[in-house]
């Protein structure tokens, strides 16, 4: 399986398995089959309205029709990076340093789409992405952005925000300065090494180095176990957040 891999705005070194060319054709086609069910949908409700003498006008079609024209951008800014076809085979769209894309990467990649995927029947599109080896096409490499897969069965625990009893005490209080990105590396990283795996020396050396700049960040020092550390610095900075909103 090709992997890549990407330098965090931590200046940590992560690996992620990008998506096969497979997985993103059939998510692609899942999404035809979503879109093609809209708008049979939206075609027989506008042939009820004709027949009962009413009409939607224009604009009223063009609302009506929207959805599809903006299917791609809008499921992949509301659903971080991934729309139905994508979640159903466990990919998803993240920035070249591991981040969540912005709406202007999501829109550049919706627009170089009419290009290689709709206008040349996707065979631009499948040239970039078995020349380039990083899982990019044109609108990839354009907006800095790759599709790679996702973890399965990700528990509660593993996502960025999770339930924190009520009567937890934090032991940082400045884990609220961190961002969700920060943490979401943190939770990575530590997904990268199994608590039973001892043997990943690389890894245990990578779990180490983020705490060293989590420290530095926040300007604390702490005599934890590093592994640990980042545990905590999780459940701190999700208390933390959790009391602010």
């Amino acid at each position: 399986m090709q992997t890549i891999k990407i330098k965090t705005t931590q200046n940590i070194d992560l690996d992620y398995d990008l998506a096969g060319v497979g997985d993103r054709m059939i998510a692609v086609l899942i999404d035809i089959v979503i879109q093609a069910g809209y708008v049979l949908t939206m075609f027989v409700f506008t042939g009820v309205l004709q027949g009962a003498g009413l009409t939607i006008g224009t604009v009223g079609f063009i609302i009506l029709y929207l959805p599809v024209f903006l299917y791609e951008v809008l499921t992949e800014t509301f659903f971080n990076g991934q729309t139905p076809g994508k979640k159903a085979r466990n990919i998803r769209v993240i920035n070249l340093d591991g981040t969540e894309p912005s709406v202007g990467n999501y829109i550049i990649r919706w627009i170089f789409r009419f290009i290689e995927i709709t206008a040349s029947m996707g065979s631009i599109a499948l040239l970039t992405l078995l020349i380039n080896g990083r899982g990019q096409r044109l609108g990839d490499m354009a907006a800095g952005t790759t599709v790679v897969r996702t973890k399965q069965g990700m528990r509660l625990e593993e996502t960025i925000i999770s339930e924190i009893d009520e009567n937890y005490t934090p032991t940082f209080a400045e884990a609220v300065n961190l961002s969700d990105q920060d943490i979401e590396i943190v939770k990575e990283v530590l997904r990268s090494q199994p608590e039973d795996d001892t043997h990943g020396i690389i890894k245990i050396g990578l779990i180490k180095k983020s705490a060293s700049l989590i420290q530095k960040k926040l300007n604390i020092n702490s005599s934890m176990d590093s592994r640990r550390f980042l545990k905590t610095i999780i459940d701190d900075y999700n208390y933390l957040k959790g009391r602010i909103g």
